[in-house]
């Protein structure tokens, strides 16, 4: 009898200690750059997949750059601070399959200046900032190419976008090609800066404040990326619900620094 209790016992403690080494919760990897996008995913995403459950382990690069090599590398699940473009030019460039999961709220690019408080004091040899990626860029030197400052080639790409693919119009602007994060603090040395939205919601600053403001296309607006493979996981659809929901819609919406962001036209149905 001793035997059998004994042995009852050891089966008790082998199922209680396989109880206890599983592991329920689900944890989930974002990464972010440096901005705003962060901030909208700590404030308005985090407590929803904590409420569902997800433990949630925040990544803030201190460069763009290195947040999709570190997807490449699976050290995060997810990011939230690119546009389908970058993504796409990415991909090629490190031969990886990642794809857009939901659209984020993202902001514009607009055209500041500290120097003048409007466009007509534009004049030959007048110094624009330009964000230094090409994606970036691009976008930049399409704001200028709508207010009819310059011209760009028919055949200038996205990913591959150089300014030589760029020619004068009305003036002939020198460029002063910086870091997207430094030509906001830099606007004191240009006659005017094109500047990521982010960084202008980040100082406290108002996107509809700009003297010209990009008309964003769909393959320039921010997205919640994954890897291809991931894309049916429970965890990614579950990601991409909280970015569709009426409760982040009612945090973005309930904040003035948001003002001027591109939404999700997922939020039209809600």
């Amino acid at each position: 009898m001793k035997k059998k209790i004994f042995l009852l016992m050891l089966v008790v403690v082998a199922v209680l200690a396989a109880c206890g080494g599983e592991d329920n919760t689900d944890t989930i990897t974002v990464g972010f750059g440096v901005g705003t996008y962060e901030e909208q995913f700590r404030e308005g995403i985090l407590p929803i997949l904590e409420e569902q459950g997800y433990e949630v382990e925040i990544q803030v690069f201190s460069q763009n750059m290195q947040v999709n090599p570190a997807m490449a590398e699976g050290a995060i699940d997810a990011s939230v601070f690119q546009s389908t473009a970058y993504m796409e030019g990415i991909n090629e460039e490190l031969g990886i399959e990642m794809t857009r999961l939901a659209f984020a709220p993202g902001a514009p690019q607009s055209l500041h200046s500290v120097r003048h408080d409007s466009l007509d004091a534009v004049e030959d040899g007048s110094t624009v900032a330009l964000p230094n990626d090409p994606v970036n860029q691009e976008r930049a030197v399409r704001i200028l190419e709508d207010l009819g400052w310059v011209t760009v080639a028919d055949d200038a790409g996205t990913t591959d976008f150089n300014l030589s693919s760029v020619s004068a119009a009305d003036y002939d602007i020198d460029f002063q090609v910086l870091d997207p994060a430094q030509i906001l603090v830099s606007l004191e040395d240009v006659d005017f800066g094109i500047i990521n939205g982010n960084y202008i919601a980040e100082a406290g600053m108002r996107i509809a404040d700009g003297l010209a403001i990009e008309d964003t296309p769909e393959e320039h607006r921010i997205i919640v990326t994954v890897l291809e493979e991931d894309l049916d996981e429970e965890w990614a659809q579950d990601l991409k619900a909280a970015y569709e929901s009426a409760e982040f819609e009612a945090y973005i919406t309930g904040e003035s620094k948001y003002d001027g962001f591109v939404l999700p036209e997922a939020w039209e149905n809600n």
